[in-house]
């Protein structure tokens, strides 16, 4: 192993993800070059779920993703690339905020969790009650953060009393206190190992035959709700249920089309390493699989705005039968890649 370095000055990097850019970002900038669709594909992290038992606003939990962290995590598991990760008790938040500080005087940025709606560099309706947002803090000036954040294409500023409620807000998915950098490098990675591993965790769980609220059962089970509203007299309730749905799908955390996108990148990469035909041919699939995902969102689009009482849930609802369908191939031709 290898001690991470931090490079100065700090480079930015644009993301197409807010914990995947940010872990990509902060290990390149540590000395280790990794791509964003490296650190999303190499951690397993594509999937769907879909939880109406479990409530997000009053409205189910849908998900195009793994759990928050899980990238941070999934590429420690994968490429050996030692983190340290910590949380705090909502009793520390002086002690984690001065952690931060020495950890920035020392010259090492740090990637951190917190609420979008205490992070005000985020614009009006954007800056919602989103605890899972992961961005960069890459210095301090007075009583102001440098933020880095990846969905930027520049650096911004916080105050640290905003940066304080973000790391330590409150509800589901609360941050308390989350921060990670990295502290040492492998001097070498199996390359072929980690992403046949991460590509057989997907297909494990993209594939499962049992539970029907995730993978590709759950977009099923998903797009049946949609056909079902076609019994729901209620315009109101159908339009916020869209709104939500949307929300999800397109906005908070990348979404469904934009995972499917960077999963893309991720095969494509892998087959410039490995040169496995079936890695460039799912990789074609999946910019396709996105395609077919955000054409699925558009299709509301008037009928949320309120420009019209009338949505053609029977096309919403085929359109998201046709992204199971189409994600069940390209995992299927990923499952006979012969590894050996």
């Amino acid at each position: 192993m290898k001690k991470a370095i931090a490079q100065k000055p700090y480079r930015h990097y644009q993301g197409g993800h807010c914990e995947s850019g940010s872990v990509s970002s902060v290990v390149t900038n540590y000395g280790f070059d990794l791509s964003e669709p490296m650190a999303f594909g190499i951690s397993s992290n594509i999937g769907f779920v879909y939880l109406p038992f479990v409530k997000i606003w009053g409205r189910p939990l849908i998900s195009w993703r793994m759990l928050r962290q899980s990238i941070v995590k999934g590429v420690q598991k994968r490429l050996g690339i030692k983190f340290c990760i910590k949380t705090y008790d909502y009793n520390q938040e002086e002690e984690a905020m001065k952690e931060l500080d020495r950890l920035l005087d020392e010259g090492k940025p740090v990637g951190i969790q917190g609420s979008v709606a205490y992070l005000k560099y985020f614009l009006g309706e954007f800056r919602i009650p989103n605890n899972s947002h992961m961005t960069i803090v890459t210095g301090k000036e007075g009583d102001e953060y440098l933020i880095n954040d990846p969905l930027w294409d520049h650096m911004t500023r916080v105050h640290r009393d905003d940066l304080k409620m973000a790391r330590f807000s409150r509800g589901p998915q609360a941050p308390k206190g989350f921060m990670f950098y990295p502290l040492e490098f492998p001097e070498t990675i199996d390359y072929k190992k980690a992403i046949r591993k991460s590509i057989k965790r997907v297909l494990f769980m993209m594939l499962q035959p049992m539970f029907p609220y995730y993978g590709i059962l759950g977009i099923k089970t998903f797009a049946r709700m949609i056909q079902r509203l076609q019994k729901n007299p209620n315009t109101k309730f159908v339009r916020g249920l869209f709104y939500h749905i949307v929300l999800f799908q397109e906005e908070v955390g990348t979404g469904g089309g934009g995972f499917r996108y960077i999963y893309a990148a991720f095969l494509r990469e892998a087959y410039d390493i490995l040169k496995i035909p079936e890695l460039l041919e799912a990789s074609k699939k999946f910019v396709a699989i996105g395609d077919k995902w955000r054409l699925a969102a558009s299709t509301c689009g008037k009928f949320i705005q309120g420009k019209t009482d009338e949505v053609d849930l029977e096309k919403t609802a085929q359109l998201y039968r046709e992204c199971a369908e189409e994600e069940k191939a390209a995992y299927l031709l990923l499952k006979k890649i012969k590894w050996k």
